[in-house]
């Protein structure tokens, strides 16, 4: 028996979809990347965006079609708003939460399929116990050998007016720290170079379970711990974390980056607006000044980093001026690269009662603008290390033939020549040789070591000066 699984929408959904893959594989099921080939197909949901949940009617529509000719099983899981779940309810066989995974097996078998993999779940079932029946404790079937997500976090209490998140994974819940850090030891033991810790708001890690009277760590204490691993292991890898918000951004957690070199320079800092009172229409509970003080900590800190964001644009009721605001932002912060997304209402999100009131025609020229500016300072940062030589994560052989993709600390994008699919999962320094806005070019130097002590880092070599003349150049770039 074969599945296959579609994760759509966000980094959280495909780590959930791994750990869906783990209770399938267990139960008997073989993964299939081929949908035709699937006894059983699943897609991950995102009512976050409408254009998500599209695709998820498109899905199930040419689903239901192959059932008329042969035995297929359908399911959905994910981030599923309530209204959502009700139309999706009698188009799949089943529907179930992330919370729910656990009791999987148990739906596989009343769902009345005598299968090896329907068997086989109430074998495994049987020996379970409660403590066992959590999401968490799922160990997840890694979709790489050498880049993973890890969980630190679900749902969120921020309530943005424009979000659906609340309403979909309900408020924050921490995982244990312990077991966070187990995983993370895990998979450095195993030779992972990349790890990414996902949450809604993972710098308010540990808060909820504080409040409750229960001895937990900080957001900063967990990538201290992290960072101590590093060092103990001698392990080289890159720790990543998305997403945090920035009223919880502390001078604390900005240290401890700094601190330690398996904590990546790396932030993705979500502004949505760069005007204060579509902010406060957000409900977003921080003001640009306070956005831009963060900012500052991160560049004198940090200066090496690279910076990612989160933009909204024609959110209920923005002008033309407060759009201009955002603009301004986009110049003065000069990210590296900026996920821009036009507003569509969605149900259950506070701001689903006001009247969408932005034309379309100008979301999409508000997105192009803004597009552009990123477009702008990305350029120039990336023309900034040509002639540089820069430690990279060689990912996957590249869309063009002869070359392999990789990515810098930064998670900037970089392909040179080499037909060596040895190097997939190792550190390589690259010699750049050209930039775009959106990638750059090098030749290979050579590998580098797996061990933070035989490492030179190359990265921060003189990084502060190289802030100074890339400020010089982004200035120029946008015309300031």
């Amino acid at each position: 028996m074969k599945y296959h699984i579609v994760a759509l929408g966000c980094q959280m959904n495909q780590s959930d979809s791994e750990r869906i893959r783990s209770v399938l594989e267990r139960v008997g099921y073989e993964r299939t990347d081929v949908e035709e080939e699937a006894d059983l197909l699943g897609v991950v949901a995102c009512s976050v965006r409408q254009k998500a949940i599209d695709k998820v009617y498109s899905r199930i529509h040419k689903w239901s079609e192959w059932k008329k000719s042969r035995s297929v099983m359908t399911f959905a899981s994910g981030c599923i708003l309530p209204a959502d779940r009700e139309k999706l309810m009698d188009r799949f066989d089943l529907l179930f939460t992330i919370n729910e995974l656990p009791q999987l097996p148990d739906m596989l078998r009343d769902y009345g399929l005598v299968t090896p993999g329907s068997l086989r779940a109430a074998e495994i079932d049987s020996g379970r116990d409660d403590a066992d029946r959590e999401y968490w404790k799922i160990d997840p079937a890694y979709s790489s050998r050498f880049d993973a997500f890890v969980p630190i976090q679900n749902g969120c209490d921020k309530f943005c007016t424009f979000c659906a998140v609340p309403y979909t994974r309900g408020r924050e819940v921490s995982r244990p720290s312990d077991e966070i850090l187990a995983e993370v030891r895990r998979l450095v033991d195993s030779g992972y170079r990349s790890i990414t810790l996902l949450g809604q708001n993972v710098n308010s890690y540990g808060l909820d379970r504080q409040s409750s009277g229960a001895t937990e760590r900080s957001f900063a204490d967990l990538l201290d711990a992290i960072g101590s691993i590093g060092t103990e292991t001698d392990r080289r890898f890159w720790t990543y974390f998305t997403s945090p918000h920035p009223r919880d951004m502390t001078d604390t957690v900005i240290d401890t980056i700094a601190r330690h070199r398996v904590l990546a320079k790396q932030l993705h800092l979500p502004i949505q607006s760069g005007d204060d009172k579509v902010l406060i229409r957000m409900n977003r509970n921080y003001r640009v000044s306070q956005y831009r003080r963060v900012v500052d900590k991160i560049r004198s800190t940090i200066p090496e980093a690279t910076l990612f964001t989160d933009i909204i644009v024609g959110f209920s009721g923005e002008t033309s001026e407060q759009f201009e605001q955002t603009r301004a932002a986009m110049r003065e912060f000069a990210y590296n690269m900026a996920y821009i997304a036009m507003y569509s209402p969605r149900p259950g999100a506070a701001s689903a009662r006001w009247e969408d009131d932005v034309p379309q025609d100008q979301k999409r020229w508000r997105l192009h603008e803004l597009g552009q500016e990123m477009m702008a300072t990305s350029h120039a940062y990336n023309r900034a290390l040509v002639g540089r030589e820069v430690t990279v994560l060689v990912e996957r052989p590249d869309r063009k033939e002869g070359y392999l993709s990789a990515k810098t600390e930064g998670r900037l994008i970089v392909r040179f020549a080499s037909e060596d699919e040895s190097l997939v999962g190792r550190f390589v320094t690259v010699r750049i040789d050209s930039a775009t806005a959106l990638s750059m070019e090098g030749s290979f130097v050579g590998v580098e070591p797996d061990t933070l002590s035989a490492t030179s880092d190359l990265a921060r070599r003189d990084h502060a000066a190289f802030r100074c003349a890339l400020d010089a150049m982004v200035g120029a770039a946008v015309g300031g």
